[in-house]
């Protein structure tokens, strides 16, 4: 079982991300629970803008797309700004456009059998705006998504302490978020190609 996290942070590494924080609380309950984790974030790489899994030379989208393919749980990982999710987020999203023309080698699409959610930071309000935004799309691309496959940290609408700055808010957004990992593993494990047949062509 394999968990990949898009981290969609804008702070490029080394700067501490709180998104990529909260999502460790995630990845950890993951691993606890037998799944190979791997987290990417993709400020730190040449993302192009486009629809295609390939946009040309010095385009790290492909390796990217790799990734997604071999992962059965797919984590978006985005912080909110001006109560939206993060461009880096939105251009993910719109390159992952491509996968409506892919199948595997059965003629399914390659997002079936694969199951997402997402995590939130933020210290202003949008988190279920985003999840609703961000699941609708990976709906559309066959991601099946579990109830409650999310979490989000927030304090309120104004300016305000970062995730990783303050214990304020943790209890809740921790427990939600080893939640989501246990439900996302458990419907996973079922939807997973070896345990159900394919029907015949």
């Amino acid at each position: 079982m394999k968990a990949l996290v898009l981290n969609c942070t804008l702070k490029a590494s080394p700067e501490t991300s709180s998104t990529e924080a909260l999502a460790r609380v995630v990845m950890q309950e993951l691993a606890d629970g037998g799944a190979e984790t791997d987290l990417v974030r993709l400020v730190d790489l040449n993302i192009k803008p486009g629809v295609k899994t390939d946009e040309g030379e010095g385009d790290d989208w492909p390796a990217v797309h790799d990734k997604i393919l071999a992962a059965d749980i797919l984590i978006f990982a985005t912080p909110t700004w001006m109560g939206q999710m993060s461009s880096v987020c939105q251009r993910t999203l719109e390159r992952m456009d491509a996968l409506f023309e892919e199948t595997d080698d059965t003629g399914r699409p390659v997002a079936f059998g694969k199951v997402a959610g997402v995590v939130i930071t933020g210290n202003e309000d949008g988190a279920h705006h985003i999840v609703a935004t961000v699941c609708q799309g990976l709906i559309d691309m066959g991601f099946t998504i579990p109830g409650q496959s999310w979490t989000y940290w927030h304090l309120g609408p104004g300016p305000g302490p970062d995730y990783v700055e303050t214990d304020q808010g943790h209890d809740y957004s921790d427990r939600v978020g080893r939640n989501a990992a246990r439900n996302l593993l458990a419907l996973a494990k079922v939807l997973r190609p070896d345990t159900y047949p394919v029907p015949e062509s």
